[in-house]
């Protein structure tokens, strides 16, 4: 004989004993192997959202486990399970025959199983089963079914406490996953603006303007330390999605071993160290914007995978087997010359077709210097603060004119640098910046391949032999005798490389200059 007030008060004292759903389970099956046959007890959650049986937790002697086993059910079948018209506690003999049970024997180890099934119901919401199955078949009786019964209510509270509890879980790791890549993100947007907007970016920001507002995707080419990412960052801000999140990604600092792990995410067991799941990139931007910089680093393989993002709008985690939605804008940015790396087959053609829907390219500085005063007011501010400075020091004379002598390879981040350096030294005099040295005319227009027998980087002996080609074409760059034919190249892959070395080209500017060079002295 049984007392159902104690059975009951035991059970439901174990089954509700801790949120750890495996540790309540495998509590519950000791105490009632005692009174009802059983190898193993499932907790398993039914619903169309799921589109299956998602096991929850299973306990047997050695313990209990919890589990992420996604069992998949036509859609009759899940109408079926979750129908009103079943009742609340079933025998299932044999379960290779039943319309629900005959989907998951086949992932239950345990041979010729009987089974009870409970079906769970929580303010008249379907929720799943609580189920309990033994080796051999005519295992249970109806006394056996009478005993689980009594249980339904508050297995049906356990199962509605694990779902809430693991969606509260999944919250935390994803607030937590999104402050941790972001919090450096929020710090920067925080007064963040386009020095030069309306002087030497003008342009930019107009076409930054016309394309903001759209979902295309847009590319950036600029040479290092041009601010690609200041303009990517405004191109989000004035976007409908400035609201969602703004991921950056550089493609050429993450390992290639590591690449698909970070942009696309890992599930728990894909590899060697994945001890738990983890959202790439991709998931992270979800709804705002991710910025690929230096996209020309990207290794082939996760090239082909960034084309199926942006074709398909979904992402597929290492070890995962379903795709996962996303709503993403992308922008990529590059001082490389993609099209002379498609030549090389070193970038793949059919990507940079697709990225290249709205290409933006950012002059550098040398080419706007008008904008220098109002970013050297804005470095001295903003680095003033960074290292503590009480008082602001002011420039010295002809400060602004040594700044706009100079050639800037490295761009406005060599400018903020040079700030931040000048500020350093300055120790409350007005600030120099006499360790900047001008280029000569002469170095500028005819820069030697060598100097005192150390040779020269490579971009300053392509730009010397470009400029000496335009020399001979007038500064014709395409079309017969153009410089693009003498060259042997594309017209459009020479003037993105001139571009990118700050050569101008066209009749105009290079008439002036070699009229310049012939006029007498």
């Amino acid at each position: 004989m049984v007392d159902e007030k104690k059975f009951f008060w035991e059970a439901t004292l174990r089954l509700c004993s801790s949120l750890e759903i495996e540790r309540a389970l495998w509590q519950c099956f000791m105490y009632l192997r005692v009174f009802i046959p059983m190898d193993l007890m499932i907790l398993s959650y039914i619903s169309s959202d799921t589109g299956g049986i998602q096991f929850l937790a299973e306990a047997n002697e050695k313990g209990g486990r919890r589990s992420d086993l996604l069992v998949p059910l036509p859609q009759e079948t899940v109408t079926f399970a979750t129908t009103d018209n079943l009742p609340d506690v079933m025998i299932v003999e044999n379960p290779e025959t039943h319309p629900v049970a005959k989907f998951a024997v086949r992932f239950v180890k345990v041979e010729k199983p009987s089974m009870i099934v409970v079906r769970l119901v929580l303010e008249g919401q379907f929720l799943g089963g609580l189920t309990v199955i033994s080796q051999g078949q005519s295992r249970y009786a109806e006394k056996h079914a009478s005993l689980l019964a009594s249980l339904r209510e508050p297995a049906s509270i356990a199962l509605s406490n694990c779902l809430r509890y693991q969606e509260v879980l999944k919250l935390k790791e994803l607030l937590a996953d999104d402050n941790r890549y972001l919090q450096d993100e929020l710090k920067q947007l925080s007064g963040e603006e386009v020095v030069g907007a309306d002087f030497g970016l003008k342009g930019v920001m107009e076409m930054v303007r016309q394309v903001a507002l759209l979902a295309s995707p847009v590319i950036l080419f600029g040479e290092t330390g041009t601010g690609k990412e200041v303009i990517a960052r405004a191109i989000h801000n004035l976007s409908t999605r400035r609201e969602g999140p703004f991921i950056k990604v550089n493609c050429g600092a993450i390992p290639e071993t590591l690449m698909d792990s970070e942009l696309f995410g890992h599930e728990r067991g894909a590899f060697t160290g994945a001890f738990s799941q983890k959202r790439g990139r991709f998931e992270r931007a979800d709804g705002g914007t991710i910025f690929l910089d230096e996209i020309g680093e990207l290794p082939l393989e996760a090239q082909v995978r960034l084309l199926r993002v942006l074709q398909e709008k979904e992402v597929e985690r290492v070890g995962g087997t379903q795709p996962i939605k996303v709503d993403i804008r992308v922008i990529a940015a590059t001082h490389r010359d993609l099209q002379g790396m498609i030549q090389e087959g070193r970038f793949r053609e059919d990507l940079f077709y697709r990225l290249q829907v709205f290409p933006i390219t950012i002059p550098p500085l040398r080419q706007r210097v008008g904008d220098i005063p109002a970013l050297v007011q804005n470095f001295v501010t903003k680095k003033s603060r960074e290292i503590g400075l009480r008082n602001i020091p002011p420039l010295a004379a002809g400060a602004i004119d040594q700044l706009k002598a100079y050639h800037w390879p490295g761009n406005v981040r060599e400018l903020e640098n040079a700030v931040e350096r000048a500020l350093i030294l300055s120790k409350g005099e007005p600030l120099t910046f006499s360790d900047l040295h001008p280029l000569s005319s002469e170095e500028i227009d005819h820069p030697a391949s060598t100097v005192d027998g150390a040779f020269l980087n490579l971009d300053k002996v392509i730009s010397r032999h470009i400029r000496g080609v335009l020399d001979m074409t007038g500064g014709r760059v395409e079309g017969q005798s153009g410089a693009a034919e003498l060259l042997g190249v594309n017209p459009g892959t020479l003037r993105h490389r001139m571009r990118k070395l700050g050569i101008p080209f066209g009749r105009q500017p290079n008439t002036k200059r070699i009229r310049q060079h012939n006029t007498p002295k």
